[in-house]
Protein backbone atom coordinates (compact mmCIF):
# COMPACT_ATOMS: atom_id res chain seq x y z
CA UNK A 1 0.00 0.00 0.00
CA UNK A 2 1.38 3.42 -0.98
CA UNK A 3 1.84 6.08 1.70
CA UNK A 4 -0.03 9.12 0.44
CA UNK A 5 0.77 11.74 3.08
CA UNK A 6 3.40 12.83 5.57
CA UNK A 7 1.14 11.70 8.43
CA UNK A 8 0.75 8.23 6.89
CA UNK A 9 4.52 7.98 6.43
CA UNK A 10 5.21 8.91 10.07
CA UNK A 11 2.52 6.52 11.30
CA UNK A 12 4.17 3.70 9.37
CA UNK A 13 7.68 4.58 10.56
CA UNK A 14 6.66 5.01 14.20
CA UNK A 15 4.52 1.90 14.02
CA UNK A 16 7.71 -0.14 13.84
CA UNK A 17 8.82 1.23 17.22
CA UNK A 18 7.01 -1.66 18.91
CA UNK A 19 9.67 -3.95 17.46
CA UNK A 20 12.14 -2.35 19.86
CA UNK A 21 15.91 -2.37 19.55
CA UNK A 22 17.20 -5.20 17.36
CA UNK A 23 21.02 -5.30 17.38
CA UNK A 24 22.78 -6.66 14.31
CA UNK A 25 23.57 -5.55 10.79
CA UNK A 26 21.92 -8.30 8.72
CA UNK A 27 18.69 -6.38 8.11
CA UNK A 28 20.60 -3.22 7.12
CA UNK A 29 22.81 -5.19 4.75
CA UNK A 30 19.71 -6.73 3.16
CA UNK A 31 18.09 -3.33 2.61
CA UNK A 32 21.29 -1.73 1.34
CA UNK A 33 21.76 -4.53 -1.17
CA UNK A 34 18.19 -4.05 -2.45
CA UNK A 35 18.84 -0.29 -2.80
CA UNK A 36 22.15 -0.75 -4.68
CA UNK A 37 24.24 0.23 -1.65
CA UNK A 38 23.56 3.93 -1.09
CA UNK A 39 25.84 3.83 1.95
CA UNK A 40 28.78 3.68 -0.48
CA UNK A 41 27.77 6.79 -2.42
CA UNK A 42 29.27 9.45 -0.14
CA UNK A 43 32.11 10.45 2.14
CA UNK A 44 31.32 10.11 5.86
CA UNK A 45 32.36 11.05 9.37
CA UNK A 46 31.01 8.50 11.88
CA UNK A 47 30.45 9.57 15.50
CA UNK A 48 29.83 7.29 18.49
CA UNK A 49 29.84 8.10 22.22
CA UNK A 50 27.71 8.25 25.34
CA UNK A 51 27.44 12.04 25.39
CA UNK A 52 28.69 14.82 23.12
CA UNK A 53 27.84 13.23 19.76
CA UNK A 54 25.34 15.92 18.78
CA UNK A 55 27.53 18.81 19.90
CA UNK A 56 30.63 17.45 18.15
CA UNK A 57 28.56 16.91 15.01
CA UNK A 58 27.24 20.47 15.22
CA UNK A 59 30.70 22.03 15.57
CA UNK A 60 32.00 19.94 12.66
CA UNK A 61 28.99 20.66 10.45
CA UNK A 62 29.12 24.42 10.99
CA UNK A 63 32.81 24.59 10.12
CA UNK A 64 32.31 22.51 6.98
CA UNK A 65 29.49 24.79 5.89
CA UNK A 66 31.66 27.87 6.50
CA UNK A 67 34.30 26.23 4.33
CA UNK A 68 31.72 25.89 1.54
CA UNK A 69 30.84 22.19 1.77
CA UNK A 70 27.29 20.87 1.50
CA UNK A 71 26.92 18.74 4.60
CA UNK A 72 24.33 16.10 5.39
CA UNK A 73 23.70 15.02 8.98
CA UNK A 74 21.91 12.15 10.69
CA UNK A 75 21.02 12.66 14.35
CA UNK A 76 18.69 11.37 17.07
CA UNK A 77 16.46 12.04 18.82
CA UNK A 78 14.84 15.08 17.26
CA UNK A 79 13.99 18.18 19.30
CA UNK A 80 11.51 20.11 17.13
CA UNK A 81 10.36 17.98 14.19
CA UNK A 82 11.00 14.43 13.03
CA UNK A 83 12.50 15.61 9.72
CA UNK A 84 15.52 17.17 11.44
CA UNK A 85 16.99 13.69 11.93
CA UNK A 86 17.98 13.91 8.25
CA UNK A 87 19.24 17.42 7.49
CA UNK A 88 21.33 19.26 4.91
CA UNK A 89 23.34 22.27 6.07
CA UNK A 90 21.19 22.29 9.19
CA UNK A 91 17.87 22.32 7.30
CA UNK A 92 15.58 19.31 7.83
CA UNK A 93 14.45 17.52 4.69
CA UNK A 94 10.89 18.25 3.51
CA UNK A 95 7.69 16.39 4.33
CA UNK A 96 7.46 15.33 0.68
CA UNK A 97 10.95 13.87 0.90
CA UNK A 98 9.96 11.85 3.97
CA UNK A 99 7.00 10.43 2.03
CA UNK A 100 9.11 9.61 -1.02
CA UNK A 101 11.81 7.90 1.03
CA UNK A 102 9.33 5.95 3.15
CA UNK A 103 7.61 4.66 0.00
CA UNK A 104 10.97 3.44 -1.32
CA UNK A 105 11.79 1.60 1.91
CA UNK A 106 8.35 0.21 2.77
CA UNK A 107 8.18 -2.63 0.18
CA UNK A 108 11.70 -3.70 1.06
CA UNK A 109 10.81 -3.70 4.77
CA UNK A 110 7.75 -5.83 4.03
CA UNK A 111 9.85 -8.20 1.97
CA UNK A 112 12.42 -8.38 4.77
CA UNK A 113 9.71 -9.25 7.30
CA UNK A 114 9.10 -12.52 5.45
CA UNK A 115 12.77 -13.57 5.76
CA UNK A 116 14.63 -15.22 8.63
CA UNK A 117 15.87 -11.75 9.67
CA UNK A 118 12.42 -10.45 10.53
CA UNK A 119 11.13 -6.88 10.05
CA UNK A 120 13.44 -3.86 10.42
CA UNK A 121 13.20 -1.62 13.47
CA UNK A 122 12.20 2.04 13.34
CA UNK A 123 15.82 3.15 13.58
CA UNK A 124 16.88 0.81 10.79
CA UNK A 125 14.17 2.21 8.54
CA UNK A 126 15.20 5.81 9.27
CA UNK A 127 18.86 4.94 8.71
CA UNK A 128 18.04 3.37 5.34
CA UNK A 129 16.01 6.47 4.42
CA UNK A 130 19.00 8.66 5.25
CA UNK A 131 21.47 6.71 3.13
CA UNK A 132 19.00 6.67 0.22
CA UNK A 133 18.29 10.40 0.56
CA UNK A 134 21.95 11.39 0.34
CA UNK A 135 22.68 8.93 -2.46
CA UNK A 136 19.80 9.63 -4.86
CA UNK A 137 17.77 12.67 -3.81
CA UNK A 138 20.09 15.27 -2.26
CA UNK A 139 23.74 15.45 -3.28
CA UNK A 140 26.17 16.26 -0.47
CA UNK A 141 29.91 16.76 -0.19
CA UNK A 142 30.10 14.88 3.10
CA UNK A 143 27.78 13.31 5.66
CA UNK A 144 28.21 13.35 9.44
CA UNK A 145 26.48 10.34 10.93
CA UNK A 146 25.61 9.92 14.60
CA UNK A 147 25.40 6.41 16.01
CA UNK A 148 22.01 5.54 17.50
CA UNK A 149 23.10 3.06 20.19
CA UNK A 150 26.53 1.64 20.94
CA UNK A 151 28.46 1.28 17.71
CA UNK A 152 29.48 -2.25 16.80
CA UNK A 153 25.93 -3.46 16.04
CA UNK A 154 24.35 -0.08 15.32
CA UNK A 155 22.54 0.17 12.00
CA UNK A 156 24.78 3.06 10.89
CA UNK A 157 27.86 0.83 11.16
CA UNK A 158 27.60 -0.43 7.60
CA UNK A 159 29.33 2.72 6.31
CA UNK A 160 33.07 3.18 5.77
CA UNK A 161 34.01 6.70 6.97
CA UNK A 162 36.96 8.96 6.36
CA UNK A 163 37.28 9.39 10.14
CA UNK A 164 35.79 7.47 13.08
CA UNK A 165 35.01 9.51 16.19
CA UNK A 166 34.32 8.44 19.79
CA UNK A 167 33.31 11.37 21.99
CA UNK A 168 32.83 10.01 25.53
CA UNK A 169 32.21 6.76 27.39
CA UNK A 170 29.70 6.50 30.23
CA UNK A 171 27.50 4.01 32.04
CA UNK A 172 24.39 4.18 29.87
CA UNK A 173 22.30 1.61 27.95
CA UNK A 174 24.02 -1.09 30.02
CA UNK A 175 21.30 -3.62 29.21
CA UNK A 176 22.62 -3.59 25.62
CA UNK A 177 26.26 -2.53 25.89
CA UNK A 178 27.59 -4.14 29.08
CA UNK A 179 27.98 -3.14 32.71
CA UNK A 180 31.61 -2.02 32.78
CA UNK A 181 33.40 0.93 31.21
CA UNK A 182 35.61 -1.50 29.31
CA UNK A 183 32.66 -3.41 27.81
CA UNK A 184 30.88 -0.22 26.78
CA UNK A 185 34.11 1.18 25.29
CA UNK A 186 34.50 -2.00 23.25
CA UNK A 187 30.99 -1.63 21.83
CA UNK A 188 31.54 2.05 20.96
CA UNK A 189 34.91 1.24 19.40
CA UNK A 190 33.11 -1.24 17.15
CA UNK A 191 32.80 1.59 14.61
CA UNK A 192 36.59 1.50 14.04
CA UNK A 193 37.36 0.18 10.55
CA UNK A 194 40.69 -1.16 9.21
CA UNK A 195 43.05 1.65 8.32
CA UNK A 196 40.56 4.43 9.12
CA UNK A 197 41.89 7.11 11.54
CA UNK A 198 40.20 7.51 14.92
CA UNK A 199 39.65 10.67 16.99
CA UNK A 200 38.86 10.02 20.65
CA UNK A 201 37.54 12.41 23.29
CA UNK A 202 37.34 9.63 25.88
CA UNK A 203 38.66 10.57 29.32
CA UNK A 204 38.82 7.34 31.36
CA UNK A 205 42.18 5.56 31.14
CA UNK A 206 40.63 2.08 31.08
CA UNK A 207 38.35 3.07 28.19
CA UNK A 208 41.24 4.69 26.32
CA UNK A 209 43.22 1.46 26.58
CA UNK A 210 40.35 -0.57 25.08
CA UNK A 211 39.93 1.87 22.19
CA UNK A 212 43.67 2.03 21.54
CA UNK A 213 43.89 -1.77 21.43
CA UNK A 214 41.01 -2.06 18.95
CA UNK A 215 42.52 0.73 16.81
CA UNK A 216 45.88 -1.03 16.82
CA UNK A 217 44.28 -4.33 15.81
CA UNK A 218 42.71 -2.50 12.87
CA UNK A 219 45.94 -0.72 11.86
CA UNK A 220 44.14 2.56 12.54
CA UNK A 221 45.95 5.63 13.84
CA UNK A 222 44.36 7.23 16.89
CA UNK A 223 44.40 10.84 18.07
CA UNK A 224 43.51 11.00 21.77
CA UNK A 225 42.26 14.15 23.54
CA UNK A 226 44.83 15.53 26.02
CA UNK A 227 47.52 13.43 24.36
CA UNK A 228 47.65 14.10 20.61
CA UNK A 229 45.65 17.31 20.89
CA UNK A 230 44.20 19.52 23.62
CA UNK A 231 42.17 22.64 24.32
CA UNK A 232 42.05 25.05 27.24
CA UNK A 233 40.51 28.35 28.23
CA UNK A 234 43.19 30.87 29.19
CA UNK A 235 41.10 33.60 30.85
CA UNK A 236 38.66 33.77 27.96
CA UNK A 237 41.17 32.93 25.24
CA UNK A 238 40.31 29.43 24.06
CA UNK A 239 43.40 27.77 22.59
CA UNK A 240 43.60 24.52 20.63
CA UNK A 241 46.96 22.76 20.30
CA UNK A 242 48.38 19.54 18.85
CA UNK A 243 51.58 17.67 19.69
CA UNK A 244 52.87 18.70 16.27
CA UNK A 245 52.99 22.36 17.29
CA UNK A 246 49.81 23.47 15.55
CA UNK A 247 47.92 26.12 17.49
CA UNK A 248 44.64 27.98 17.00
CA UNK A 249 43.95 30.84 19.40
CA UNK A 250 41.08 33.24 20.06
CA UNK A 251 38.33 30.66 19.58
CA UNK A 252 34.74 31.32 20.65
CA UNK A 253 32.15 28.58 21.05
CA UNK A 254 28.49 28.98 20.18
CA UNK A 255 27.57 26.10 22.53
CA UNK A 256 27.64 26.77 26.27
CA UNK A 257 29.06 24.54 29.01
CA UNK A 258 32.53 23.49 30.10
CA UNK A 259 32.19 20.14 28.33
CA UNK A 260 31.88 21.91 24.98
CA UNK A 261 35.60 22.67 25.06
CA UNK A 262 36.39 18.99 24.64
CA UNK A 263 33.70 18.53 22.00
CA UNK A 264 35.11 21.47 20.05
CA UNK A 265 38.65 20.06 20.31
CA UNK A 266 37.49 16.70 18.93
CA UNK A 267 35.70 18.49 16.09
CA UNK A 268 38.80 20.51 15.18
CA UNK A 269 40.93 17.36 15.11
CA UNK A 270 38.37 15.68 12.82
CA UNK A 271 38.52 18.69 10.50
CA UNK A 272 42.32 18.54 10.45
CA UNK A 273 42.10 14.91 9.37
CA UNK A 274 39.67 15.86 6.60
CA UNK A 275 42.23 18.41 5.42
CA UNK A 276 44.60 15.53 4.63
CA UNK A 277 42.23 14.44 1.84
CA UNK A 278 42.57 16.27 -1.47
CA UNK A 279 38.81 16.92 -1.68
CA UNK A 280 38.82 19.14 1.43
CA UNK A 281 40.43 22.47 2.24
CA UNK A 282 39.29 23.85 5.59
CA UNK A 283 41.05 27.04 6.66
CA UNK A 284 41.38 28.46 10.18
CA UNK A 285 38.92 31.34 9.55
CA UNK A 286 36.22 28.77 8.73
CA UNK A 287 37.05 26.89 11.93
CA UNK A 288 36.76 30.06 14.01
CA UNK A 289 33.49 31.19 12.42
CA UNK A 290 31.93 27.71 12.40
CA UNK A 291 32.63 27.08 16.10
CA UNK A 292 31.21 30.47 17.04
CA UNK A 293 28.03 30.01 14.98
CA UNK A 294 27.31 26.51 16.26
CA UNK A 295 23.86 26.02 17.77
CA UNK A 296 22.22 22.82 19.01
CA UNK A 297 18.74 23.11 20.54
CA UNK A 298 18.24 21.72 24.02
CA UNK A 299 21.93 21.75 24.93
CA UNK A 300 22.60 24.45 27.52
CA UNK A 301 20.13 26.59 25.58
CA UNK A 302 18.92 29.77 27.25
CA UNK A 303 15.27 30.29 26.36
CA UNK A 304 14.71 33.60 28.14
CA UNK A 305 16.55 36.00 30.45
CA UNK A 306 13.56 37.26 32.47
CA UNK A 307 12.94 34.88 34.04
CA UNK A 308 16.21 33.06 33.38
CA UNK A 309 15.35 29.64 31.91
CA UNK A 310 17.91 27.27 30.43
CA UNK A 311 17.39 23.79 28.93
CA UNK A 312 19.87 20.94 28.78
CA UNK A 313 19.30 17.31 27.81
CA UNK A 314 21.48 15.75 30.51
CA UNK A 315 19.92 12.29 30.34
CA UNK A 316 22.43 10.01 32.08
CA UNK A 317 24.80 10.17 35.10
CA UNK A 318 27.77 11.48 33.11
CA UNK A 319 25.63 14.11 31.39
CA UNK A 320 24.18 15.26 34.72
CA UNK A 321 27.67 15.49 36.22
CA UNK A 322 28.76 17.75 33.37
CA UNK A 323 25.54 19.76 33.63
CA UNK A 324 26.14 20.31 37.36
CA UNK A 325 29.68 21.56 36.75
CA UNK A 326 28.52 23.87 33.95
CA UNK A 327 25.77 25.66 35.89
CA UNK A 328 28.09 26.49 38.79
CA UNK A 329 29.16 29.55 36.77
CA UNK A 330 25.67 31.03 37.20
CA UNK A 331 25.42 32.87 40.53
CA UNK A 332 22.37 33.04 42.77
CA UNK A 333 19.64 30.57 43.71
CA UNK A 334 18.75 27.85 41.22
CA UNK A 335 15.70 25.68 40.68
CA UNK A 336 16.28 22.52 38.67
CA UNK A 337 13.25 20.85 37.10
CA UNK A 338 14.18 17.33 36.01
CA UNK A 339 12.48 14.37 34.36
CA UNK A 340 14.47 11.13 34.31
CA UNK A 341 13.42 8.11 32.29
CA UNK A 342 12.42 5.16 34.46
CA UNK A 343 15.19 2.92 33.10
CA UNK A 344 17.98 5.36 34.00
CA UNK A 345 20.10 5.49 37.18
CA UNK A 346 17.93 8.13 38.85
CA UNK A 347 19.59 7.75 42.26
CA UNK A 348 23.03 8.74 41.01
CA UNK A 349 21.61 11.54 38.88
CA UNK A 350 19.57 13.02 41.73
CA UNK A 351 22.52 12.71 44.10
CA UNK A 352 24.61 14.83 41.72
CA UNK A 353 21.85 17.43 41.32
CA UNK A 354 21.23 17.66 45.08
CA UNK A 355 24.92 18.46 45.63
CA UNK A 356 24.69 21.66 43.54
CA UNK A 357 25.01 24.59 45.98
CA UNK A 358 22.07 26.95 46.51
CA UNK A 359 19.68 24.85 44.46
CA UNK A 360 16.25 23.24 44.74
CA UNK A 361 15.34 20.09 42.82
CA UNK A 362 11.85 19.37 41.46
CA UNK A 363 11.21 15.92 39.99
CA UNK A 364 8.51 15.61 37.33
CA UNK A 365 7.48 13.34 34.46
CA UNK A 366 5.85 13.48 31.01
CA UNK A 367 3.87 11.41 28.56
CA UNK A 368 6.36 8.91 27.13
CA UNK A 369 6.49 5.09 27.27
CA UNK A 370 9.78 5.00 29.21
CA UNK A 371 8.99 7.94 31.50
CA UNK A 372 8.33 7.55 35.22
CA UNK A 373 4.72 7.17 36.24
CA UNK A 374 3.15 9.75 38.57
CA UNK A 375 3.27 7.12 41.33
CA UNK A 376 6.99 6.55 40.74
CA UNK A 377 7.63 10.30 40.89
CA UNK A 378 5.90 10.49 44.28
CA UNK A 379 7.75 7.45 45.66
CA UNK A 380 11.17 8.53 44.38
CA UNK A 381 10.65 12.13 45.46
CA UNK A 382 9.94 11.02 49.02
CA UNK A 383 12.82 8.54 49.16
CA UNK A 384 15.30 11.02 47.66
CA UNK A 385 14.07 14.06 49.56
CA UNK A 386 13.28 16.25 46.56
CA UNK A 387 10.19 18.25 45.61
CA UNK A 388 7.73 16.68 43.17
CA UNK A 389 5.11 17.72 40.66
CA UNK A 390 4.06 15.11 38.10
CA UNK A 391 2.48 17.87 35.95
CA UNK A 392 5.46 19.51 34.27
CA UNK A 393 3.39 22.20 32.56
CA UNK A 394 2.02 23.32 35.90
CA UNK A 395 5.57 23.36 37.26
CA UNK A 396 6.62 25.68 34.43
CA UNK A 397 3.55 27.87 34.85
CA UNK A 398 4.46 28.34 38.51
CA UNK A 399 7.62 30.14 37.36
CA UNK A 400 5.49 33.14 36.35
CA UNK A 401 3.93 33.38 39.77
CA UNK A 402 7.21 33.91 41.55
CA UNK A 403 9.11 37.15 41.06
CA UNK A 404 12.67 36.66 42.29
CA UNK A 405 16.22 36.22 41.07
CA UNK A 406 16.02 32.43 40.87
CA UNK A 407 17.51 30.87 37.75
CA UNK A 408 15.55 27.94 36.33
CA UNK A 409 17.29 24.98 34.72
CA UNK A 410 15.26 22.24 33.05
CA UNK A 411 17.03 18.98 32.36
CA UNK A 412 16.71 15.24 31.88
CA UNK A 413 15.56 13.16 28.94
CA UNK A 414 15.96 14.75 25.50
CA UNK A 415 12.41 13.60 24.76
CA UNK A 416 11.29 15.65 27.78
CA UNK A 417 13.37 18.64 26.68
CA UNK A 418 11.71 18.48 23.27
CA UNK A 419 8.25 18.80 24.84
CA UNK A 420 9.33 21.56 27.24
CA UNK A 421 11.05 23.54 24.51
CA UNK A 422 7.93 23.60 22.32
CA UNK A 423 5.83 24.74 25.27
CA UNK A 424 8.23 27.50 26.35
CA UNK A 425 8.76 28.85 22.84
CA UNK A 426 5.00 29.09 22.34
CA UNK A 427 4.96 31.42 25.35
CA UNK A 428 8.10 33.48 24.89
CA UNK A 429 8.36 33.83 21.08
Amino acid sequence: MTLNSYEEALDWIHGTLRLGIKPGLARMEYMMDKLNHPEKANKWVHIAGTNGKGSTLTFTRNVLEEAGYKTGTFTSPYIEIFNERISINGEPISNDMIVALANRIKPIAEELEATVYGPPSEFEIITAMMFLCFAEYESIDIGIIEVGLGGRLDSTNILIPLVSVITTIGMDHMEFLGDTIEQIASEKAGIIKPGIPVVSGVIQKEAQEVIEKIATNNDSSIAQLNNSFSIHDDNGDIIYKTIYGEEIRNLFLGLQGLHQLNNAAVAIKVLQYLNTFSSFEIEVPAIRKGLEKAFWPGRMEKITSDPFIMLDGAHNPEGVQTFAQSIEMYPGPKKIIVSILADKNYQEMLMTLKAIPNSEILLTTFDYPRAMTAEEVIRIGKSEGVSINSDWQQALNDIYKTKNDTKYFITGSLYFISEVRKYLLSIFR
